[in-house]
């Protein structure tokens, strides 16, 4: 394994991760909410009138705006996709299911359940890690090398 020098980012991902952390902490800290994404969204579109919506809404309208706001001070990365659509559409399938059957998504399980030392956000990072790092190498060492 080598290392991308021309792509190694470690104090942009330090900073991304402060503010990252800084946020979800903000968000228990002074809302009592998890900064899990499809926490917020479900609660977001689930037709419920006891579903308190703005911090949902602004939440959610703070992830679009950012990168704009990274853009107007910086360049943004560009983004390459090599996949096709269906694998677009059955990957993004596969992380929904898991979603809810995991009943929360990275953010919630990765960020702030293993910050609270959740027992059951420690079983599900460990099982969407290691199904992505599995996923990757069939993919990329068992299908492409048999040419499928």
């Amino acid at each position: 394994m080598t290392i991308d020098w021309q792509h190694f980012t470690p104090w942009a991902s330090l900073a991304g991760g402060l503010l990252i952390g800084i946020a979800a902490s903000m968000l228990l800290l002074l809302n009592g909410r998890i900064a899990g994404i499809s926490g917020v969204l479900g609660g977001l579109i689930a037709f419920r009138q006891d579903q308190p919506r703005l911090w949902r809404v602004l939440f959610l309208a703070g992830l679009l705006i950012a990168p704009l706001a990274w853009a107007m001070t910086g360049t943004l990365p560009e983004a390459t996709i090599s996949a096709d659509y269906i694998e677009l559409i059955v990957a993004g399938l596969l992380v929904g299911v898991g979603t809810r059957y995991g009943t929360g998504c990275t953010s919630g399980h990765g960020v702030c359940g293993l910050s609270a030392l959740s027992l059951r956000s420690l079983v599900a990072t460990l099982c969407f890690m290691s199904s992505g790092i599995v996923a990757v190498y069939v993919v990329r060492h068992v299908v492409q090398a048999s040419g499928v």
